[in-house]
């Protein structure tokens, strides 16, 4: 019996919406400075996770409460 190795893709989540892995090869920080292009917010924003969901890892975006001035 042969043992087989699945390696798991990773998903990243903001906001109710899922968001695919730019690249492997990227640190879990430089997706979210990726994506920080489109959502600025996310400059700031602590990353939770993975979470195993079956066949990927979810990692998600969770913004930071400040204050202004």
């Amino acid at each position: 019996m042969a043992l087989q190795v699945q390696s798991l893709a990773r998903v990243f989540a903001y906001n109710g919406t899922e968001l695919p892995c730019p690249g492997n090869n990227l640190s879990v920080d430089e997706v979210r400075d990726i994506y920080s292009a489109t959502f600025p917010e996310l400059t700031n924003a602590t990353v939770e996770g993975p979470e195993d969901k079956g066949d990927k890892l979810l990692y998600k975006f969770v913004k930071t409460a400040g204050a202004k001035g």
